[in-house]
């Protein structure tokens, strides 16, 4: 089969044991970014198969209206930028593992890289050491401080466990079914919404982008924060209402945040709002960017491929089409 690999930036794809799973097929890597539908679709015109790495490329109509031969979408996790009812229409077959069974570890340890490196200004300090300034500021000790969890899942249960590690008092807000979890786990559930970011020292916000969960954090909501607090995202900016946080970070509550997620990516503009701001620290959405954790999708990817070649696909998302396949 024909396959296309899209956005693999540092051309690592062919380094993974796993890739030998697809030997004997016709495989094209792209590792520049491109979203314009003309020149996708020059690129993909005889692909039959596609590979995606998360969400880095938006798979719309326009596209697949264009792609006579493609029969297949392999990715992982969720699918916002995929259209679907498109890949139905087409008789495109989406197949994607939601990986119910492990977190990623790399995206927890990430967070909490980023709740240290907040927290000590290292960023801000290794700057100023390499202009020649020796200290630059105070920093704040994690122990006895309160981690605050937005939302429950394998993920945040990693980042839970680091806290607890660290000395830091736990507090979950999530749905009830996930606060009564992390009851049961041995973690305190905040009362409110409202006690929750007023108490909160550090909030990090674990959970997936979906049509009831986008916006779910407004600017009023990091107004309760405390000028001292620092708010963590490592999970999509689509999660915060537009705006609202660097409205919130000029305001001064929170004092600080440290994201690794925009909601243009991948972004390219020294000056976008958000990175001119000074009490901000930023990665370009490398959470799950690890070998180890590459190695761990890329085999689910893949085992998705060799499923449908061999005519039992696996992880469908649109059954219909499935249904219909000779």
């Amino acid at each position: 089969m024909k396959i296309s690999i899209l956005d693999d930036y540092h051309d690592t794809l062919k380094t993974l044991p796993c890739f030998a799973k697809l030997n004997g097929h016709d495989i094209t890597i792209w590792n520049d970014h491109v979203q314009e539908a003309d020149a996708l679709a020059d690129r993909l015109h005889d692909t039959e198969v596609l590979v995606l790495i998360r969400e880095r490329t938006q798979i719309r109509a326009e596209l697949l209206d264009r792609l006579p031969n493609l029969k297949l979408i392999s990715q992982r996790s969720v699918y916002p930028h995929i259209d679907v009812e498109a890949c139905t229409k087409n008789g495109i077959l989406l197949c994607s593992d939601q990986h119910a069974g492990t977190p990623s570890y790399a995206t927890a340890e990430l967070t909490w890289g980023l709740i240290l490196a907040a927290a000590r200004q290292i960023p801000q300090q290794m700057i100023a050491l390499k202009s020649g300034t020796w200290q630059i500021g105070v920093g704040t000790t994690l122990r006895g401080k309160t981690l605050g969890i937005y939302g429950y899942g394998r993920i945040s249960r990693e980042v839970a466990r680091y806290g607890k590690v660290f000395g830091m008092r736990v507090l979950v807000w999530a749905r009830e079914a996930s606060r009564q979890s992390a009851k049961e786990e041995g973690y305190e559930a905040a009362e409110s919404k409202e006690e929750f970011f007023e108490t909160s020292d550090v909030i990090t916000l674990h959970m997936r982008l979906k049509d009831a969960t986008r916006g779910i954090v407004t600017v009023d909501d990091l107004a309760l924060m405390k000028p001292s607090a620092t708010f963590v995202n490592t999970s999509r900016a689509g999660l915060i209402k537009k705006g609202a946080l660097a409205t919130a970070l000029k305001a001064g509550r929170p004092g600080k945040a440290a994201i690794d997620v925009f909601d243009e990516e991948p972004l390219r503009n020294p000056d976008d709002p958000l990175l001119s701001l000074d009490n901000l620290i930023a990665t370009p959405h490398i959470g799950y960017v690890t070998e180890e954790e590459y190695e761990v999708q890329f085999s689910d990817i893949f085992d998705q491929v060799i499923a449908f070649a061999a005519g039992s696909p696996i992880n469908v998302i649109n059954p219909e089409v499935a249904d219909k396949t000779p």
